[in-house]
């Protein structure tokens, strides 16, 4: 049955965004049900935890690597080999006799994190110049709600039929999504010779589990144990091997080069800033207001009520994000960098300060949103205008990279921060939560003043009465 080539860059878009919305649920939707699990697969609260570590770490070497494939083989092959992972994933997961076939299903999940650089990569390929800002704006924004939405389905899911279901579902998206991909996603038009550096990938997937073990298990080791200083020791270590061998190879993974971009290296140390804040607000806030009423603070929520009360930010998310890519042909993405960021930073402070009743936390998580919505879209859309068109999904991929590290390190950060502030009856002090929104709205400042580092870029003027759209040009950055 041959591919529909005429099919039109809307359709391409609906596609894709199915697939990244697939994947990024994956994110999350887990994570509110982790007792369940550890409780029905008769395992430890340690051990569980691999269910969310053993993801992060496989989509970190999977993302830039399958994204530099993609820029190799094409990206619609990439597209469905992730796609094909991601299934097998959930399929193996919703089998799972025990947590370690459940954490090798989940490791199979993680490989298929080239959903993300070879779509971004796809839209530029496919979209007019004019439309391309709009087009990652909203793919971005599906992304990020799709983040957060793991968190409110996963409560309605597993109470309604139980946690196997959080993964048979997701596989029946996945499949018909995998077929509507192999018929209606065009072939890449750009592809770039070469080969893999393997020797370079080895390094690569070396340096970051040594990184993301460690931050991962720092809160059950301990921060100073010799396990944990020896890994973050060994990362830096195979950090400047990897580094010395990009440098040196004729067909590098990460061109470094393009790394050395001003607009790429701020917008990636903002990433990996804005990472932590954002993964420290999905993963604590819920569990804030699941805190039983009895300790004084916490609002005894249920896991879907939890859910309902992040909402307002997943609503407000959804809606700048989408809104970003327009809004570029007025306000520049460096603008909007600044302004998610300010506005992120605030909620996250509000948070700290007024956590008490359930309208304040509802209104800093729409806050919130927004400013996610514009950093998450604004960041995309900066990379995919700084770099050729041929390394696009090299490009984006290291950015979602950057972005899982500051995930990791913001989680672990505040977990850490959490349990080392114990209250009465065994549940955690109101006092580590307080610090631990203080820090994420410390860490959102840091991502502030990088984001004044961002080179600005020139906006096309709004297109004039009869004019048509196509006739804009794309956005260039600035010389420094």
């Amino acid at each position: 049955m041959p591919r529909l080539y005429q099919s039109s860059p809307r359709l391409t878009f609906v596609v894709l965004a199915a697939a990244a919305a697939a994947f990024s649920l994956m994110q999350s939707l887990v994570t509110p049900v982790l007792p369940t699990i550890q409780q029905d697969l008769h395992t430890s609260s340690g051990t569980v935890t691999w269910v969310l570590t053993a993801w992060l770490l496989a989509a970190s070497v999977a993302t830039p690597l399958m994204g530099r494939i993609s820029d190799m083989i094409g990206k619609d092959r990439t597209l469905l080999i992730a796609l094909a992972a991601i299934a097998v994933g959930c399929l193996v997961a919703a089998i799972a006799p025990n947590i370690g076939v459940l954490i090798v299903a989940r490791v199979l999940q993680g490989l298929g994190g080239a959903v993300f650089p070879v779509s971004f990569g796809i839209l530029r390929d496919e979209f007019p110049p004019a439309q391309v800002s709009s087009a990652v704006g909203a793919m971005a924004a599906v992304i990020a709600t799709g983040s957060g939405l793991g968190i409110v389905l996963a409560g309605p899911i597993a109470g309604a039929l139980n946690w196997r279901w959080l993964f048979w579902i997701p596989m029946g998206v996945v499949v018909l999504v995998a077929v509507a991909a192999w018929r209606l996603v065009p072939s890449s038009p750009h592809r770039t010779p070469g080969r893999v550096n393997w020797a370079a990938s080895a390094l690569l997937s070396a340096w970051l589990v040594a990184l993301l073990l460690p931050l991962s298990e720092a809160t059950s080791w301990g921060w100073g144990s010799a396990r944990t200083i020896s890994l973050l020791a060994g990362a830096l270590l195979l950090f400047v091997a990897w580094l010395g061998a990009e440098l040196r190879s004729a067909n590098p993974l990460i061109d470094m080069r393009m790394m050395r971009l001003p607009a790429v290296w701020t917008t990636n140390l903002v990433a990996l800033l804005f990472g932590a804040v954002m993964f420290g607000v999905f993963a604590f806030l819920p569990q804030l207001m699941q805190v039983p009423a009895a300790s004084g603070y916490g609002f005894g929520a249920s896991v879907t009520g939890a859910g309902l009360l992040m909402l307002p930010m997943l609503v407000t998310m959804a809606i700048f994000g989408s809104l970003s890519g327009p809004m570029s042909r007025w306000i520049g993405s460096k603008a909007q960098l600044l302004g998610g960021a300010a506005l992120s930073t605030l909620a996250c402070l509000s948070l700290a300060l007024e956590h008490g009743e359930r309208w304040p936390v509802a209104t800093a998580g729409g806050v919130f949103g927004i400013g996610l919505g514009l950093v998450y879209s604004s960041m995309i859309n900066l990379i995919v205008q700084s770099v050729p068109m041929h390394q696009t999904g090299t490009a984006s991929g290291m950015n979602t990279n950057i972005r899982t590290i500051g995930a990791s390190i913001g989680t672990a950060v505040v977990s850490s921060i959490i349990t080392s502030h114990p209250g009465p009856a065994g549940l955690p002090a109101e006092s580590g939560y307080t610090t631990s929104f203080v820090i994420l709205a410390a860490t959102g400042v840091a991502a502030l003043l990088v984001a004044l580092l961002v080179p600005a870029t020139r906006r096309p003027a709004p297109a004039l009465a009869g004019e048509p759209v196509e006739a804009i040009p794309e956005l260039t950055p600035v010389e420094a």
